[in-house]
């Protein structure tokens, strides 16, 4: 566990939307918590601690960095078909 895992345990402690921000930015995830808050306090934590743990699950898997938020708590990594850059619209080769 890192120290940025800690802190984001700790902000999910005092407001659960915040840490579940930081995680899923302004997401589907994002509103679900919200209203999850407001329904009872403590199933915003159950959803917030729940994508902080797919989320280090995820650094285990892909390593730090190695991958990008899909949306539902799941993650995908960010080199696919074995070592091929996917090509983007623009983008340049070197």
């Amino acid at each position: 566990m890192r120290g940025s895992d800690v802190l984001l345990i700790l902000l999910a402690i005092l407001l659960p939307p915040a840490a579940v921000a930081f995680i899923s930015g302004c997401s589907c995830d994002l509103l679900i918590n919200i209203l999850l808050t407001c329904l009872g306090y403590i199933p915003g934590h159950i959803h917030a601690f729940w994508l902080i743990y797919k989320k280090m699950k995820a650094e285990e898997r892909y390593g730090q960095g190695g991958f990008r938020y899909v949306g539902n708590g799941t993650y995908e990594p960010l080199a696919q078909g074995g070592g091929q850059q996917q090509a983007y619209y623009g983008a340049t080769t070197n």
